[in-house]
């Protein structure tokens, strides 16, 4: 029988950040534009927030699954029945990629996918979609600040895989860091980490306040270096850690500058 802890850490607490800042950054986007209803905002991130754990035994696991899947899916029909009704298509494809990413006969996760998945869902749907549901159009914006969301989301997944290399490549697991190779798999986690300030700084032309990102500059730096100096093991846990505190940061500075227009 599993206990607490164990479902707290089966929960990924590191990852939680991937959930709560792309609806942050979406609420921040329908802020800018004159509109914000919390209320849609939650259940956003109620459907943003589909974690399973795989710390208990295999019949509680699948429970615990599937009541998560089923309040998504009831947050996701209040907004599709209050906004438009395309977005049960969205949300569907949702579920179907939380629940084959390390499930079914053909997990994508273990193809080279994930990264993919995650900054579509972590990033563009996220964010896109918690925007729509407040402004009721899509707009360019909300495109525009899903890269950088999806960009730290993914270097949360990027750091975890480079970590198991060895025991996923022992597994036949073929994620992208396994395909790419160690080197690699440490530049593209950079890529992740560095560019999102780039892309802020573009924003910057229409919202001068997303500079404020680059306070969290500071925080990028050193899971970078820690990354490129070759770390394995528990020191790339702390790596990971220091990401989520670097997409928390990024996050909220983002979502400020989104939000004021000067």
């Amino acid at each position: 029988m599993a206990t607490a802890r164990d479902w707290v850490a089966g929960a990924r607490p590191r990852t939680l950040p991937a959930a709560i800042v792309p609806v942050a950054v979406g609420t921040g986007v329908a802020i800018g534009y004159g509109h914000f209803s919390a209320w849609r905002a939650l259940l956003a991130l109620i459907v943003v927030r589909l974690v399973a754990a795989g710390l208990a035994p295999p019949r509680q696991v699948l429970t615990a699954a599937g009541i998560s899947f089923a309040v998504a899916c009831l947050a996701g029909f209040v907004l599709a029945a209050t906004t438009a009704w395309w977005l049960l298509a969205v949300g569907a494809a949702a579920v179907a990629a939380a629940w084959t990413y390390t499930g079914g006969r053909h997990p994508y996760g273990y193809r080279g996918f994930g990264e993919v998945a995650v900054f579509a869902f972590f990033g563009l749907a996220a964010v896109v979609g918690t925007a729509f549901v407040q402004v009721r159009s899509l707009t360019w914006l909300s495109v525009a600040a899903a890269v950088p969301v999806g960009l730290l989301a993914c270097a949360l997944l990027v750091i975890n895989n480079l970590r198991d290399i060895p025991s996923d490549t022992a597994a036949g697991k073929r994620t992208l860091a396994v395909r790419i190779g160690d080197t690699r798999t440490r530049l593209l986690y950079a890529g992740c980490a560095l560019v999102p300030f780039a892309v802020a700084a573009l924003i910057a032309v229409v919202r001068p306040l997303t500079l404020l990102t680059f306070a969290a500059v500071p925080l990028a730096l050193p899971p970078v270096r820690t990354v490129r100096a070759g770390a394995v093991g528990p020191a790339l846990i702390g790596a990971l850690g220091q990401t989520g505190r670097l997409q928390l940061a990024f996050g909220a500075l983002l979502t400020l500058g989104l939000a004021v227009r000067i």
